[in-house]
């Protein structure tokens, strides 16, 4: 099943290497579920480089910069970027960047129907690849810079169900899928791409639970594009 999400918005001069495939950087036009080439998400989850979790050992939050920066300079935090992307019949107050109302239809954890409306935690913009996951598997070691691009890469981004996202935590692969199973190749796809993109590891189990999801979709292709792997120096992360 090929589920695709998202429409093309400002372009930035960037190509990223993902398996063999160039990735034109579009701001959010290929987040999970976007286009990708030649079914190679089954391929890609084999290369990824297999290792042990490391240790939680200083993670937080602010490693990985502030919350939703505005990395592509469009005047439009991250977090109004995805949902500008992702929500159907979107209204704006304040100009152009500030979300008040829109449909997630359907949303892609769940398969049901939810509706947006600013102030209220009904929708989240999820990181398909946890940070704290991506701490324990080599993002401690990047410079900030990395850290905070992996944090606002549309790649990376999600608009999902509040309530659903919250049980997935950090989980991976091995740990957490979205309930609903007809999203679970793209999910995963997803996760492998943002792995490749940006050089994470995975461990054993989990390389083995993306397989076998992928494994029933092997035309899955591999999403592409995102934002450049390193945040613009004005941006700074503890």
């Amino acid at each position: 099943m090929t589920r695709l999400r998202g429409g093309v918005v400002t372009a930035v001069a960037l190509l990223v290497a993902v398996t063999g495939c160039t990735a034109e950087q579009n701001k959010g036009s290929a987040g999970p579920g976007g286009k990708g080439g030649g079914g190679a998400a089954l391929t890609a989850a084999g290369s990824l480089t297999v290792k042990g979790r490391a240790p939680k050992t200083g993670y937080s939050r602010d490693r990985f910069g502030s919350a939703w920066a505005d990395t592509d300079s469009n005047s439009c935090d991250t977090r109004d970027d995805i949902l500008k992307r992702d929500l159907k019949d979107v209204k704006v107050t304040g100009g152009t960047c500030k979300v008040t109302y829109g449909l997630l239809d359907p949303d892609p954890y769940s398969g049901k129907e939810i509706t947006y409306r600013r102030g209220r935690s009904q929708v989240d913009i999820d990181h398909v690849v946890a940070l704290s996951d991506a701490w324990q598997k080599g993002a401690k070691y990047w410079d900030p810079g990395k850290r905070i691009a992996l944090a606002n890469d549309p790649l990376n981004l999600l608009a999902v169900d509040a309530r659903t996202n919250r049980g997935k935590g950090d989980g991976d692969a091995a740990t957490w899928l979205p309930p609903n199973k007809d999203y679970r190749c793209e999910y995963v796809a997803a996760q492998v791409a943002v792995k490749k993109k940006y050089g994470l590891w995975v461990t054993a189990a989990e390389q083995s639970a993306m397989k076998k999801v992928l494994a029933g979709c092997p035309d899955q292709k591999l999403p592409t594009g995102g934002n450049p792997t390193r945040a613009p120096e004005r941006f700074r992360a503890r």
